[in-house]
């Protein structure tokens, strides 16, 4: 029998991992990336002696990529180095000494540094691992099988999910069934960034981010999360897969509603039996799918939807090495729901916002020369319907954001360390990285932009027309594009 070809758009996570299933299942796999390196946002960079992951920093849940490795034959502990990190990240709150939260492992030590900052608190966190740990029983088989019809809504696994769903709630609300501390609702409700949401406006099912950190921990991959993506093209070539770089797709080849095909930027057509679209979503809708094929997806219906934040990024080679400072830190704004309103309002953010600092040169001494360290920050900011000209203000913030690291974050002294340093804003990530509106975690994660409500793993109205990452089901976030990723093969191997 013929070997089926699938022809894959964009060499993201979601994408290289679709491409290793079906190469495994031997697949003739092709994978066409407009850009001289794979890997997307996962992908990594360097400047001068320093080297960077450009995107995701957490690494969580690995057991989702060690099955799929699995499945693919393959061992992924022994072909990374991953390294718990715990505490998990240093919390710096206004006014309050530093909370440092450890995973449930060392629950014990949990206990106590709970007491040492919220007292009388470490007795209700167990309760919140319990019901977060029953919660997400019910909802992990929902997140491994596709909602491509409303009668999805009727099978046996998410009707289980139902009372758990939390529906009428945030997940901030969720947090205050567990905790009345406004700061310890915090330490378990800012993990909504990860999808670019606010902990007020993202649906009460996310609450079981924070339980799914503390439940597996945090892990670093020793030499950066794009290490990942480089290993997995390794595997895909191993066997028999192509990936072609610096190859723009220019659109998709359908006959009526079935894809058949791709045109190259250089006017090669590329014949296939299937086709994966792992480009930013609303992007590739717009460029790649002729206009007269698009009804649900018009560009007036893409502008409309809801998109996550964006985020405001300094990569900085540091001439030192900061021994004192935490591998992760999230610096919380004074007022912290009025600038995660400020975010998801797309206005400025003013002076008094919150941010993230990795300096993992404290853990991985190969990121940078010895006592030198890789210093990444990340401000979340208002996408690009804000209208906000970062040319303008880029100089500016940027200084404004050093002064927080220096005097909030407590790297002492460090504008006189700086041997390198990169700025990305939201302008960059959308005309650089061709993200729609620079959102950077995609469509937004409200009860209207979820399971059947998201676009669907197979592209509703399209044939043999498939997505992977973000902009679909499950969502954003490392383990859920994975997710994503082994839905769609299985969906392409089940036809």
């Amino acid at each position: 029998m013929d070997r089926k070809k699938v022809i894959i758009i964009g060499g993201g996570s979601g994408g290289l991992t679709a491409g290793l299933l079906l190469s495994s299942k031997e697949y003739d796999v092709e994978i066409y990336e407009k850009k001289p390196y794979i890997g997307g946002r996962t992908s990594s960079f360097r400047l001068g002696e320093y080297k960077f992951d450009l995107g995701p920093t957490f690494f969580i849940m690995p057991k989702i990529l060690e099955d799929i490795f699995i499945e693919a034959g393959e061992r992924l502990d022994e072909q990374l180095n991953l390294i718990e990190i715990n505490p998990m990240y240093r919390l710096k709150f206004y006014g309050l000494d530093d909370f440092n939260p450890y995973s449930y492992n060392k629950k014990f030590l949990m206990y106590g540094e709970m007491e040492k900052i919220f007292p009388y608190n470490s007795k209700f966190y167990d309760g919140y691992m319990e019901r977060e740990r029953k919660k997400f029983l019910k909802l992990e088989s929902c997140l491994k099988v596709p909602y491509l019809s409303l009668a999805d809504y009727l099978k046996p696994n998410f009707l289980r999910l139902l009372p758990y769903l939390d529906i009428e709630k945030s997940a901030y609300d969720v947090l205050g069934d567990y905790y009345k501390n406004e700061e310890l609702k915090l330490s378990f409700t800012f993990q909504a960034k990860y999808i670019g949401m606010s902990p007020w406006d993202a649906p009460g099912i996310y609450s079981i981010i924070s339980y799914l950190e503390h439940k597996y921990g945090i892990f670093h991959i020793e030499g950066g999360i794009s290490k990942v993506s480089k290993l997995i093209g390794e595997l895909i070539k191993k066997r028999e897969g192509k990936i072609y770089l610096h190859t723009p797709v220019k659109e998709i080849i359908f006959e009526e509603k079935k894809a058949v095909g791709v045109k190259l930027e250089n006017g090669d057509v590329v014949n296939g039996d299937y086709i994966i679209i792992n480009a930013d979503f609303s992007t590739a809708i717009k460029e790649l799918i002729p206009k007269h094929l698009r009804t649900k997806y018009s560009d007036e219906n893409l502008d409309k939807k809801k998109y996550s934040c964006s985020t405001y990024m300094l990569y900085l080679g540091i001439n030192k090495l900061y021994k004192n400072i935490p591998h992760h830190s999230i610096i919380f704004a004074k007022d912290y729901k009025k600038n995660v309103k400020k975010v998801s309002e797309n206005k400025d953010i003013g002076g008094d916002f919150s941010f993230y600092v990795q300096n993992p040169s404290v853990t991985d001494s190969t990121l940078a020369p010895e006592g030198k360290s890789s210093v990444y920050v990340l401000v979340p900011v208002a996408n690009n319907k804000s209208g906000i000209n970062w040319e303008e203000e880029k100089d500016e913030f940027t200084q404004l954001l050093l002064d927080k690291l220096e005097k909030v974050g407590e790297f002492r002294g460090i504008r006189n360390h700086i041997e390198e340093l990169k700025v990305v804003t939201p302008n960059d990530w959308e005309k650089n990285y061709g993200i729609y509106k620079g959102a950077v975690f995609s469509l937004s994660h409200n009860m209207t932009q979820m399971l059947w409500f998201r676009p669907h793993n197979e592209l509703e109205g399209y044939e043999n027309l498939f997505i992977v990452g973000g902009g679909t089901h499950p969502g954003s976030g490392l383990p859920t594009i994975y997710c994503s990723a082994k839905i769609t093969s299985d969906l392409i191997d089940k036809k």
